[in-house]
């Protein structure tokens, strides 16, 4: 198995109350491309990204999130992952085999050490995608996903030794200790984080802007037709991303973000960043400040899926 088996993230999947107005808000404001449906699961696909899907959508009486997918280097990595998490005793939700999903593939799901599932997989088929042009403001691709965990160290402790994730930085507040810690898979600063929280949900889905004016012209037009607005628009310190969050028709949260940093893996030391600083979570100055409103913000609702796999 290759010393570091997850290449990327693939796409978040997410079960909601009122499909209707998300399938809308994706296709219609967000920006994302409608790339299949059955009526009651959609598939979302960035128009920059070779993924075959970024975001699948499902109906349901229960707000969850279905899952999160990583991409795997080959079948090697999908069979060493798989074999890894079965010896410790972690539960699969399948054996690797061919995948049913859109673009096929070879790979597996299982339960992380909080209940969500998690997808492994490889040689997906690559989706017929394009530039993006100046000026547009829509998505590239999906960049990362952060985790709302109530056990953020015992969460990080399971994805560094099992799916061989590394920390690049944690933000730390002067009372609570440490609050975030950014994870990569790849020489991007982050594909994912885990946030502490209260209790198990997704944080937010982050997507990738074509650059800053894509980024400020895509922020702009969602605040002017009225989506709500979170948190931004700002850049982070850890990463060095831009920012501007907003809630989705069901309370989830969505970033646009561009320009994310990326490592050179060989010489990166991790660094805390205290929150007490304001350019910790702001270098600019220019969002709202961040605050116990913003935090509970991205709560979210606590995740009803735990330990129960999705039924697609």
């Amino acid at each position: 198995m290759p010393d570091q088996p997850i290449t990327h993230l693939r796409h978040v999947d997410i079960a909601v109350q009122d499909y209707d107005k998300q399938v809308a808000f994706y296709e219609q404001q967000w920006g994302l491309t409608k790339a299949g449906s059955d009526g009651d699961v959609t598939y979302f696909a960035a128009e920059g990204s070779p993924e075959q899907y970024v975001v699948r959508v499902r109906r349901s009486q229960d707000k969850r999130l279905d899952l999160v997918s990583f991409g795997a280097a080959d079948r090697a990595a999908v069979d060493g992952l798989a074999t890894r998490l079965a010896t410790d005793g972690v539960q699969l939700v399948s054996e690797p085999d061919k995948l049913q999903t859109p673009g096929g593939g070879y790979g597996f799901r299982f339960f992380d050490v909080e209940g969500r599932t998690i997808e492994i997989s490889t040689e997906v088929a690559a989706r017929t995608h394009r530039r993006i042009e100046e000026r547009e403001d829509i998505p590239v691709r999906l960049s990362h996903v952060v985790l709302n965990s109530p056990e953020p160290e015992r969460m990080m402790a399971f994805y560094e030794k099992y799916l061989d994730f590394r920390l690049s930085d944690t933000n730390v507040h002067p009372q609570l200790g440490g609050i975030m810690w950014f994870l990569r898979c790849n020489p991007q600063h982050h594909s994912m984080a885990i946030a502490r929280c209260p209790h198990v949900s997704l944080h937010h889905a982050s997507f990738e802007m074509r650059g800053l004016e894509e980024y400020m012209r895509g922020s702009g037009r969602l605040m002017r037709d009225g989506i709500h607005k979170v948190w931004g628009p700002g850049r982070h310190r850890a990463g060095n991303n831009t920012f501007t969050y907003f809630h989705d028709p069901n309370g989830n949260t969505m970033e646009y973000t561009t320009e994310l940093e990326t490592l050179d893996e060989d010489t990166w030391h991790p660094h805390l960043y205290s929150t007490d600083d304001p350019e910790t979570s702001d270098v600019w100055g220019t969002s709202n400040p961040m605050n116990d409103f913003v935090s509970r913000e991205m709560f979210n609702d606590p995740d009803r899926g735990l330990f129960v796999a999705p039924p697609v």
